[in-house]
């Protein structure tokens, strides 16, 4: 429930659920009453400061049957290179552990296990979810040692103000340079693997590498501390030019073993590929995406003019109105 694009909020959808909470409510009651499985929802923060409207939403999910919840810690309209709202998150998540018996989620910029752990402590919250920051390393999941035990949620003394803490650049075990993380070039390595073995079509495994590459979506604040360089010197420049699963194997020296067809039925892959292809993936949306969303916008705004005039020009438009 918290897409905030018009596709989904144009259906009443995504987002839009955020601001009909009996709606929202019927479909998890709905669900509960016809599945046997548990039922889940994910929802953003409703309100940048006060944490009532939140506390107030997720309470009514759960008295209508939601098993777990998780919370994303950004509200409608905020943009995924801005900081997640951590404060209100926190304070949020503490009042529900206190209330609550369902499993709470907590979702929003843990790009180190340091953030993963403080957010552990601050909340005590069931678990934490990621999307961007395991496209930055999928190693991330790593647990150390001495993460077996539950995180100490009793301890308050010398906490740092949650701001300070997403703007530090951490260190150690538990840091953006762990010894815990995988290179990132083996991630790519072991993805492009994947995509071999099971016949992925190459547009879609190159887009998937290119948002892997790049920082664009990442908080402005934690840009510095991402090393978005690779050791043999790979970019999405590079990347972008590749049209085939076996452009990306030569590029990042895929070690595979998992065959790709071989040349005598490579023309018949490739035909079956652009056959089913139905994506227009175009290489600016990484190269210049500022520029590249500038000129879509452009292009959307012609297209709507054409239909437009040619509605207005058209047979049915032309006939005399009825008037009652």
């Amino acid at each position: 429930m918290g897409c905030p694009k018009k596709f989904s909020v144009s259906g009443g959808m995504g987002s839009a659920l955020l601001s009909d909470v009996k709606r929202a409510c019927d479909i998890i009651s709905t669900l509960r009453r016809n599945l046997s499985k548990p039922v889940t929802a994910k929802i953003r923060l409703l309100d940048p400061n006060d944490p009532r409207p939140t506390l107030d939403f997720v309470r009514s999910l759960i008295q209508a049957g939601a098993n777990a919840i998780t919370i994303h810690g950004r509200i409608v309209g905020d943009e995924s290179h801005t900081m997640a709202r951590w404060t209100t998150l926190v304070e949020v998540v503490r009042q529900l552990k206190q209330t609550e018996s369902v499993p709470i989620i907590v979702n929003g910029d843990l790009y180190t296990r340091a953030d993963i752990r403080e957010m552990k402590r601050r909340t005590g919250c069931d678990g934490i979810m990621l999307a961007r920051p395991a496209l930055y390393n999928i190693s991330l999941f790593r647990k150390g040692q001495d993460e077996t035990q539950d995180v100490d949620t009793t301890n308050k003394d010398d906490e740092i103000p949650l701001p300070t803490f997403q703007t530090t650049n951490h260190q150690g075990t538990y840091g953006y340079n762990s010894p815990l993380l995988h290179s990132r070039t083996s991630i790519v390595q072991e993805y492009i693997s994947h995509c071999v073995r099971y016949r992925a079509h190459s547009k879609n495994a190159k887009y998937v590498v290119c948002e892997m590459m790049n920082s664009r979506r990442a908080p402005t604040n934690r840009v510095p501390f991402l090393n978005m360089e690779y050791e043999t010197g790979q970019t999405i420049a590079s990347v972008c030019k590749c049209k085939s699963l076996n452009d990306l194997v030569k590029i990042w020296d895929v070690t595979r073993t998992i065959p790709l067809p071989t040349t005598a039925n490579n023309a018949k892959s490739n035909e079956t590929e652009a056959a089913g292809d139905l994506h227009n993936y175009d290489d600016r949306y990484f190269l210049d995406h500022d520029k590249f969303r500038n000129e879509r916008k452009e292009e959307v705004k012609k297209v709507l003019a054409d239909e437009k005039k040619t509605n207005e020009d058209s047979p049915v438009a032309k006939r005399p109105k009825v008037t009652k």
